[in-house]
């Protein structure tokens, strides 16, 4: 187990101290782990308090939530730990005034029995106490009776709803029945990609197998009511929410909230891959998505995965949802425009215009198709290569570097000169990152030198394989020796004119190019790298030869049948 923790044990306070020191307007009680706002106003002032927690390992769920038009307090147990009765009876008394409290409830067992003791013991001391019950979970419909569902992710928006109706001075139960109503209104479904490490427990929860899914989980780290194969995310979507717009009865014309919701270790952009396919599959429904957030929101501790929340909504649940609030999880306004807005990009630069079909153009076509075919052959090893190094994307950079030369049009191989502007402006569209516009300058460089020759002599193609070279240094800033693509090309290129000055043939001088780029691709291993990813690494990039420059092998070993 790797955590950034102290003692275990120690956890939950250090956390909430971190989250005291730096939101200001919270504060920590002293003797409880309750978190609750800094703000109150006397006793007797108070509106309505509202109260929320559970086991911790849900961050930002629940102090993040502690605020302005959100909750007034929030108790945190252990690690997937209900808090005790003596933690949420401090945190009412501290919050509560005569206008009473609502206490919030994800419904497992421990945090219903220490909550509602908690509530009785609040009312015996005179202040007015409700329980708001929130069991969202659907992926337990026909499996347990709806009363003893979970609680999960769609509880922040039962939060918002009664944080909102608390800050506009409603009674308690008028807060709570507004509360109960949403939660009616509510489903949730989540999906796991693995499992999560409770540091007392100090291993997973659960193991998956590469292909393996839990489907339909709590927030503690269980396993799911399926254990299935990974799909596309947008089957996943599907299955989702159909099983939740089935059991909450949303057809169309129904207007709602989504919260798509992060477990802990699911980066934004898979986030935003869900909203997409989460928003378009229920506008397809015919049903209005009139409010939407994506984040982390309540998770399971690093757990990779997420939950889909929907909410019916009326006028006014909207509103209470879009009530001013500030708290330091609470992401601001949901409102989200009825369809995507797309722009019109620019017109294209004027492509390769084609041209005659010149003596070498069926040459140059099946060359090209030969390096395309050598870098699909290649990926895995360039991608294991700049992985040890880099980000590890070379592999797939330069597969649609090979797509793309697939696709250029038959009047682009009509001369060398068309041949290398066409591929120079393909290979920069599709490559990202710094090996497409290496390739790119590289080739319309070379395509330069060639220029009106539609069959050029040896000096033309030894200038124009000069140049390229020469641009790789001048715009990357390289020199032989920094460990990059450079170190395979310039060796290439001195035992190339050599072996032309020596008078031998073009495949032979071609052969000799092939084996110092090789023999300088290997000697990368030993080079300290200077420039790029790798030079981050210092020394523990030694041993491994660079990406880059075994790429350059590929395509120049591709090419070797064709120089004559």
């Amino acid at each position: 187990m790797k955590k950034l923790i102290n003692n275990p044990r120690n956890i939950v306070r250090e956390m909430l101290e971190g989250q005291a020191d730096l939101s200001p307007g919270q504060a920590l009680l002293d003797a409880e782990d309750v978190i609750v706002r800094a703000d109150l106003p006397a006793r007797e002032a108070r509106r309505v308090a509202l109260i929320s927690g559970g086991g911790s390992g849900h961050e930002p769920a629940h102090a993040g939530y502690v605020g302005e038009g959100l909750l007034t307090a929030a108790v945190a147990g252990d690690v997937f730990t209900s808090p005790s009765v003596d933690a949420i009876l401090a945190a009412i008394r501290v919050a509560a005034g005569p206008a009473g409290v609502v206490l919030i409830v994800k419904n497992y067992t421990g945090d219903r029995l220490n909550f509602g003791l908690a509530a009785e013991l609040a009312k015996q001391e005179g202040i007015p106490a409700e329980i708001v019950v929130v069991a969202d979970d659907v992926a337990l419909q026909g499996i347990v009776e709806p009363a003893r569902r979970r609680g999960i992710a769609g509880t922040v928006l039962i939060h918002k709803v009664a944080g909102a109706a608390a800050e506009a001075g409603k009674s308690v139960t008028e807060v709570a029945a507004l509360a109960r109503a949403a939660a009616a209104e509510l489903g949730s479904m989540g999906v796991a990609l693995g499992s999560c490490t409770v540091p007392t427990a100090g291993k997973p929860g659960f193991e998956l197998g590469e292909d393996e899914i839990e489907l339909g989980l709590g927030i503690h780290g269980e396993k799911g009511v399926e254990r299935t194969q990974i799909k596309p995310v947008d089957q996943l979507v599907d299955t989702i929410l159909d099983a939740i717009t089935r059991d909450r009865g949303l057809k169309a014309g129904a207007k709602v909230a989504l919260l798509v919701n992060g477990l802990g270790a699911t980066p934004p952009m898979e986030l935003a891959i869900v909203a997409r396919r989460a928003l378009a599959h229920l506008r397809g429904k015919g049903i209005t998505v009139a409010w939407a957030q994506t984040g982390d929101f309540l998770t399971a501790l690093e757990m990779p995965g997420c939950s889909l929340s929907v909410l019916r909504l009326d006028d006014e649940r909207l509103a209470l949802l879009e009530a001013p609030a500030k708290a330091p999880a609470w992401m601001g306004s949901g409102l989200i425009p009825a369809k995507r807005h797309v722009v019109a990009a620019p017109p294209a630069a004027k492509p390769t215009e084609a041209v005659a079909p010149g003596p070498l153009a069926g040459v140059l076509k099946q060359a090209a198709l030969a390096v395309a075919a050598a870098f699909d052959a290649a990926e895995a090893h360039l991608t294991d290569l700049d992985a040890r190094t880099g980000d590890g994307d070379l592999g797939a950079s330069m597969v649609r570097g090979a797509e793309a030369i697939r696709a250029l049009p038959e009047g682009a191989w009509g001369t060398p000169a068309s041949a290398l502007s066409a591929m120079g402006d393909g290979l920069r569209r599709n490559i990202a990152g710094s090996s497409g516009p290496f390739y790119a300058t590289a080739l319309l460089r070379a395509a330069g030198r060639l220029a009106g020759q539609p069959q050029p002599d040896a000096k033309a193609w030894d200038e124009a394989f000069a140049t390229g070279i020469a641009s790789v240094g001048e715009i990357g800033g390289a020199k032989p020796g920094d460990r990059t693509m450079l170190d395979a090309l310039d060796p290439a290129l001195n035992a190339w004119m050599a072996a032309r000055k020596a008078g031998k043939p073009a495949a032979a001088a071609w052969a000799a190019a092939v084996t110092a780029a090789e023999t300088g691709a290997a000697a990368t291993s030993e080079m300290m790298p200077k420039l790029g990813r790798a030079s981050y690494l210092g020394a523990r990039a030694l041993g491994s030869p660079d990406g880059g420059a075994v790429a350059i092998t590929v395509w120049m070993k591709a090419l070797a049948p064709f120089i004559r």
